[in-house]
């Protein structure tokens, strides 16, 4: 039995920026488990984990061999950051993750989005809008910092432009075999 090189697939950005759909085209390109860290990390009615069963959670999740991982989770960010073989990095302008959020809120308002944990419908809070107002200024350095220590390939998509070319390139099958 010839066994398959590892293949794990990051998909990372500010809230809004399209992570989760970005990772369901990579994972059926690709064929590669997917796992959306907001269904893994909530439970029913928003509650959260305890850290450290959270951390233990993540880290082990981050350890399979084939997988494509959407989310930040800030926490985790460091230990996930040093397992995959390709990272796809939504660095999009603060506006263009705002309106991606709200846009989201509008579709499932009420209910809970597919990738997300039944029982948490979607929201729209202050808390939330002040991260990804500030993503840019508090979250973006640790990830610059993160990803420059590092060797792992990473593909930097900077504008919406960019998202749909990268998104036309998987929907076409340009990039499903070998994406990592």
């Amino acid at each position: 039995m010839i066994e398959q090189p590892e293949q794990r697939i990051a998909v990372i950005g500010c809230p809004g920026a399209g992570k989760s759909t970005l990772a369901t085209l990579i994972a059926r390109a690709t064929d590669l488990p997917l796992i959306h860290l907001d269904a893994e990390h909530w439970q029913p009615g928003w509650v959260e984990p305890e850290r450290e069963a959270w951390l233990a959670r993540a880290a082990a999740l981050a350890d399979g061999p084939h997988w494509v991982i959407d989310g930040m989770y800030n926490s985790t960010l460091p230990a996930r950051l040093r397992r995959p073989t390709l990272v796809v990095y939504l660095d999009l302008p603060t506006a263009t993750c705002l309106w991606g959020a709200m846009k989201r809120v509008r579709r499932w308002r009420g209910r809970s989005r597919p990738d997300m944990t039944e029982g948490c419908p979607e929201k729209l809070d202050a808390e939330f809008v002040a991260y990804i107002l500030t993503f840019r200024r508090r979250i973006r350095p640790l990830v610059e910092r993160l990803l420059a220590g590092s060797d792992v390939r990473v593909i930097r998509l900077t504008s919406t432009r960019d998202r749909a070319r990268f998104t036309a390139a998987l929907t076409h099958g340009e990039l499903a075999a070998g994406v990592a």
